[in-house]
């Protein structure tokens, strides 16, 4: 195993417990040296980027290949996240495309909507995986013990496919993640939640290359009015928008800005949830199988 890096002099955020060893860190160093080499599912969130950051670190970017898949349901400011994330940290990176709507399952976003889409994703890594050296690379996503209490088909796509989670089996939580990364100052720590597009559009309406139009330029419009944690949830020619309790009076303050930017998205009606951002809300129009009604 490599030697763990140095940890720079950064207090912990109010709220943030500081680790007390180093214990989590090596055993997610020495699951990845078990694995090695590797691919990294590198989507530029808080998750993916710190797993390929200490892989990186701990396996050298010649074993530690981070791919995005670039698709209509990535946004635009996600992928160049990325790219400046490969360039700062060098990392190897790579761009894979992936055609999630080329798929039926996906489109007619049922309740395993995201079985199909990771499915479409394994499809590609491990075509990473089997040609970039003869013994050929293990395939590992960012994965938390948090994400294992929600509603995560494409979990299940990604372990029948033979995918490995090395940050479950560090036992490395959401906080852990957030904690550690800021902790040897990658600036992702704090990074705010960014599921992929699909996840705007309710269970049960079609994902179609015009919905996902939509939603990017309307997020994209805001997000450049620096509400930068922000849903575009799509409801036929309704916008529902979704921010942070905190941001709901900027919002307001900002209607006429907001309201013309969502316009020229092609909604007709602009509204705003009062309840705030809910991270994966539309979950809950799943019965306990995960079905959409």
């Amino acid at each position: 195993m490599s030697a763990s890096p140095e940890l720079p002099g950064i207090a912990p955020a109010p709220g943030i417990a500081a680790p007390t060893e180093r214990a989590s860190l090596e055993r997610l160093q020495a699951s990845l040296e078990e694995l090695a080499p590797v691919v990294v599912a590198f989507s530029g969130g808080a998750d993916s980027a710190f797993l390929a950051w200490v892989a990186t670190d701990t396996l050298g970017p010649g074993a530690a290949l981070c791919a995005t898949a670039v698709s209509l349901s990535l946004a635009p400011e996600e992928l160049a996240d990325c790219r400046a994330l490969a360039t700062d940290w060098g990392l190897s990176h790579v761009e894979v495309e992936t055609d999630e709507l080329g798929r039926p399952g996906y489109v007619a976003n049922g309740g395993d909507r995201c079985y199909h889409c990771k499915s479409a994703l394994m499809d590609a890594l491990e075509v990473i995986a089997g040609v970039a050296e003869a013994r050929g690379r293990s395939v590992v996503l960012g994965v938390n013990l948090d994400d294992l209490g929600d509603h995560r088909p494409g979990q299940a796509a990604a372990a029948e496919r033979g995918a490995r989670f090395p940050l479950v089996d560090a036992g490395f939580s959401k906080q852990d993640v957030r904690t550690w990364s800021r902790r040897l100052g990658l600036r992702t720590w704090d990074k705010p939640a960014a599921a992929c597009l699909a996840s705007r559009v309710p269970y049960g309406t079609p994902v179609t290359l015009g919905t996902l139009g939509s939603v990017t330029v309307a997020e994209s419009a805001l997000r450049s009015m620096g509400l930068g944690a922000v849903r575009v949830r799509h409801y036929g020619d309704t916008a529902r928008i979704e921010v942070p309790l905190g941001d709901l009076a900027t919002v307001v303050d900002r209607r006429d800005q907001v309201s013309a930017a969502v316009h020229r998205a092609g909604y007709r009606y602009v509204t705003l949830d009062l309840d705030g951002l809910r991270s994966g809300n539309l979950n809950r129009a799943l019965d306990r199988r995960g079905v959409a009604p």
